[in-house]
């Protein structure tokens, strides 16, 4: 069935069909009810995920959207990072965190600001999960490590949380040395998120600066930007 036939038999426009198809908007339980009948397909999980796609995440309350990067990680299982200029976001102390933030050239206001800091502070609870537990796989370059950020007290601490968060068994931390020279990771930091079922293919995110974030996908990846 073409997308043209399809989205005619559904009532919506193509444009719209595509957006739901490609995950761009979230699709309502009664859109999939109907669908099941144009295609003559019935699949109860389907019906399940789009109820669960109602409901809200725990971000929200702290201001942060949907289908971000935050709500993409608490399904994850496993975190791949490769962090050139500072410490992983998932091993960092309070108040590195904090002259980090304050650092950043995006101003914002004390309450997003917090929000920002509560956020990262219960994502780092995933390591230490019992019942859904994140498994953080580490690459750094020495040169985060010696770089001072929030004064010697705050970057001590820091080092010993590194330290403390390596002999976690659910983190792997790994070490890029200053003599190891120019190698492939050097254009950027970035993230691989795998998820705990089979089928999800792993997603590749990328930060960037930029006012609005969308979509994009490649056979073997999602990337979000």
């Amino acid at each position: 069935m073409t997308q043209e036939k399809a989205a005619a038999g559904l009532d919506m426009s193509t444009s719209a069909l595509s957006r739901k198809e490609s995950g761009e908007v979230a699709t309502l339980v009664h859109e999939i009810r109907s669908m099941m009948d144009l295609f003559d397909r019935y699949d109860p999980d389907l019906l399940d995920l789009a109820r669960a796609a109602r409901e809200r995440g725990w971000w929200r309350a702290y201001g942060v959207e949907d289908r971000g990067y935050v709500d993409l990680e608490t399904e994850a299982c496993t975190v791949r990072e490769l962090s050139l200029m500072y410490i992983p976001g998932l091993l960092q102390t309070e108040d590195y965190m904090r002259a980090i933030f304050n650092a950043d050239r995006l101003r914002r206001t004390k309450k997003a600001f917090e929000n920002q800091v509560s956020v990262r502070l219960i994502r780092q609870q995933r390591l230490t999960d019992e019942e859904q537990p994140l498994r953080l796989v580490a690459l750094l370059d020495e040169v985060a490590l010696g770089r001072p950020i929030g004064g010697p007290d705050v970057m001590r601490d820091q080092l010993k949380n590194v330290l403390r968060a390596a002999e976690n068994d659910q983190v792997e931390l790994r070490v890029i040395g200053r003599e190891t020279g120019p190698h492939a990771g050097m254009e950027g930091s970035f993230i691989s998120l795998s998820f705990p079922e089979s089928e999800d293919q792993e997603l590749l995110y990328i930060a960037y600066r930029q006012a609005r974030s969308t979509w994009r996908r490649s056979p073997r990846c999602r990337k979000l930007v």
